[in-house]
């Protein structure tokens, strides 16, 4: 486990649907189901699947924005033992997402376009454990937002004054200031020119490297996700699906949903174009079920485990 920094175990999570007067008692959506994983130190680990497959769900219960209905989450940081995140308490909690922190799909929301950016940037040590001045804390604002590709006199301007993909990029520095080991960045290309994701992907290439992060990338981007990760984990319904090596599964995928997935990422004409569907019971066969053209009556009756098929590769699949 020495390699191990972030373990998720058997995690569920559940959001009741009573917001209204009008709505059904004990009607919930099952946005998670069992979902386990493990991210390696300097490892990045993509999670990919349409929208609503539970993805971003996932990833902020890893920083307790949502907690977790069942389920673990540890963290091994170096030479320290493991954590039990969900048991943190307050103080414990602000120490983790000191070294673990969360880069929202859309800047222009989650950055404050009434403060300047060095506000934005160093405003959370107020309430960190890190004890630094006032003049050692410019500097490192200054040091860090060339680091992400913008200049020193950045910092006195506003989020209103950059383009998306330099907000983007501030938004990375905010999380990057803390000296983080974990970044879990959601979507952070997905609303951006094609071009301009290019940029930011390389930005993190060389953030990586240069800082030692392991990285937990969102996306529903295939080819983004094939380039840029090592481990790809599929998601369909709440649960994981598949998950195996990026450099392999385009040529490896065993499953008809990430088949699926790779088929609409080259443009090509699929067999099935209906409609993720909602969780709203709890699952009981496959999730894919509804929609795979291979389905038999085990499929629909009987969850499939997610297995190891070979070195690193795992499938939830009966036909397999």
């Amino acid at each position: 486990m020495s390699n191990i920094i972030l373990e998720a175990k058997n995690l569920y999570k559940t959001f009741s649907l009573e917001s209204s007067f009008f709505s059904k008692k004990d009607k919930v959506v099952y946005a998670v189901n069992d979902v386990s994983f493990e991210l390696e130190r300097g490892q990045t680990c993509g999670i990919v699947g349409e929208s609503g497959c539970g993805k971003t769900t996932t990833a902020r219960m890893l920083v307790r924005m949502y907690e977790p209905t069942s389920g673990e989450i540890l963290f091994y940081p170096q030479s320290q033992e493991k954590q039990d995140v969900i048991s943190l308490s307050n103080k414990n909690l602000r120490a983790y997402r000191e070294r673990v922190k969360y880069v929202f799909q859309d800047p222009s929301r989650s950055l404050n376009p009434r403060i300047q950016v060095l506000s934005i940037l160093t405003d959370a040590f107020k309430y960190s454990s890190h004890k630094i001045s006032k003049k050692e804390l410019l500097e490192l604002a200054s040091k860090t937002i060339q680091n992400v590709g913008l200049s020193e006199s950045d910092l006195y301007r506003r989020p209103s004054d950059f383009s998306g993909g330099q907000r983007q990029r501030i938004s990375i520095a905010r999380a990057l200031i803390m000296n983080p080991e974990i970044m879990i960045c959601d979507e952070v290309v997905s609303a951006l020119d094609v071009s301009i994701q290019g940029q930011i992907i390389n930005l993190l290439q060389e953030l990586r490297e240069t800082n030692k992060l392991s990285f937990i990338f969102i996306t529903h981007d295939l080819k983004v996700a094939g380039y840029f990760c090592d481990k790809i984990i599929v998601m369909y319904r709440g649960s994981v699906v598949e998950e195996a090596a990026a450099d392999s599964l385009y040529k490896d995928a065993l499953h008809p949903y990430t088949k699926l997935l790779y088929e609409g990422a080259r443009g090509r004409r699929t067999t099935s174009n209906i409609e993720v569907k909602s969780t709203l019971e709890e699952e009981k066969g496959c999730p894919f079920a509804h929609r795979c053209p291979y389905a038999k009556s085990q499929c629909i009756k009987e969850k499939p485990e997610l297995k190891l098929v070979k070195d690193g590769h795992k499938v939830r699949c009966h036909l397999i």
